[in-house]
């Protein structure tokens, strides 16, 4: 069976750093942070007392103040994301074939706030279970792709991935292969997540997770720095519409980039720690590039998991080097998570989308907030550190692993390269 091609036609942005795709875009190359102290409660009692929030979003501005109170903060990034890239991409929904139209979104909590208040009102009271009817509905990680696909009247394939700071490049896997496979023509996919919270801070500084930077919010997130201290929480949400190729071309589609590879793997080794050599992460990209039938060499930028923890950003680089060997010192490796902090479920979508912005526009977006070599990192590899650099990208990779040992890796190539 020949296996469909496949391309991104929409995207849309919801991030610390920009509320639509081309202020997400501006302000990454730009290298802008987009941390800052907490405003969405007391953190007088927390290690933490910093995150990468979003900047000017109303819900009411997006929705009625009724169907608001009825979502989570991480659907209501899902709809708004998902609004911009379907937007953008030009699907007229009058004359698409909505059972070719699947939704496909990641997230690795979920309504973890709505959880929180509810059991907290719980608590508070005298012990009747007095819950609000939404609770359930608001809580569960598939209702963001059911909202999106009640809203626009999708009915292909519809359900969220779930593999911690992996799922949103599961999504776009799984994207990926329903179209492949001529299941779909068109899917919307990426991820949401809403866990800058009391219980999402703490459960992550109970963790050592966490960077306790507080005297300077706005550098914590430091990847591949030597004096990096965990990761910074942020929020938002991702969204590309992938479709196949000749569907596309037909509407006379504007077309970002095509997906040639996914690739999976688990470490198998520790609940929240990397392996310390990167085994895990080096199958994972060689098992997108087979996937892609392309060679190491043709790789141009690598957008990395990159946290600015000290284990991660070790081992992932380490694996970089063992895959890519001596044309890793040609890549242009890089972290927006440096900017964005870590969106957790929503990490790959929006890492993906810097990664085609980056092969669109010619230039790759830094690493900021390093000013100390780590040691323990080959000095001849390019990390991209703290100003955009141009190069004319062809092949762009995006990693993304989670708790668990969760590995995904997605490959994308300019369309005439």
């Amino acid at each position: 069976m020949e296996l469909k091609r496949v391309v991104v036609t929409g995207l849309g942005a919801l991030t610390p750093i920009g509320n639509n795709i081309q202020e997400y875009w501006d302000a990454l190359i730009s290298g802008k942070s987009g941390c800052g102290p907490i405003t969405y409660f007391d953190t007088e009692k927390f290690k933490t007392k910093f995150a990468c929030e979003l900047k000017n979003f109303n819900a009411e501005d997006h929705f009625d103040r009724k169907e608001a109170r009825k979502l989570d903060r991480f659907a209501q990034y899902a709809l708004v994301s998902s609004d911009e890239a379907i937007l953008d991409a030009g699907i007229n929904l009058n004359e698409v074939d909505k059972f070719r139209v699947g939704v496909i979104w990641g997230a690795g909590i979920g309504g973890l706030e709505t959880f929180q208040n509810e059991v907290i009102n719980f608590a508070e009271g005298d012990g009747t279970p007095r819950f609000n009817p939404f609770f359930i509905p608001k809580m569960i990680a598939d209702i963001a792709p059911g909202n999106i696909s009640i809203k626009h009247g999708f009915m292909g394939p519809n359900y969220t991935t779930v593999s911690a700071c992996a799922s949103a490049a599961n999504a776009m896997i799984d994207a990926l292969n329903y179209i492949r496979l001529g299941h779909c023509d068109v899917i919307v996919t990426g991820g949401s997540e809403a866990a800058v919270t009391m219980a999402g801070m703490g459960g992550f500084n109970a963790m050592h997770a966490l960077s306790t930077r507080n005297e300077s919010p706005e550098t914590a997130s430091r990847p591949f720095d030597a004096t990096r201290d965990g990761f910074v929480l942020g929020e938002g949400a991702g969204a590309l519409i992938l479709e196949e190729y000749e569907h596309a071309k037909k509407r006379g589609a504007k077309i970002y980039a095509e997906v040639v590879g996914g690739g999976m793997s688990s470490d198998a080794y520790h609940m929240t720690a990397p392996h310390p050599d990167g085994i895990g992460v080096e199958r994972v990209m060689l098992n997108t590039l087979r996937d892609a039938n392309m060679s190491p060499d043709e790789v141009d930028t690598i957008n990395t998991h990159g946290t600015s923890t000290p284990l991660g950003d070790v081992a992932e680089l380490k694996a970089i080097v063992k895959v890519f060997g001596e044309h890793a010192k040609d890549i242009n490796i890089n972290s927006t998570k440096s900017m964005t902090g870590h969106l957790l479920g929503a990490a790959g979508a929006i890492e993906a989308i810097a990664s085609i912005l980056a092969m669109k526009y010619g230039i790759v977006p830094p690493t900021i907030n390093h000013t100390t070599v780590d040691e323990n990192i080959d000095p001849s590899l390019n990390l991209t550190l703290n100003k955009a650099q141009k190069r004319d990208i062809k092949v762009a990779m995006s990693n993304t692993f989670g708790f668990g040992g969760h590995n995904a890796c997605v490959l994308f190539k300019k369309l005439d390269a």
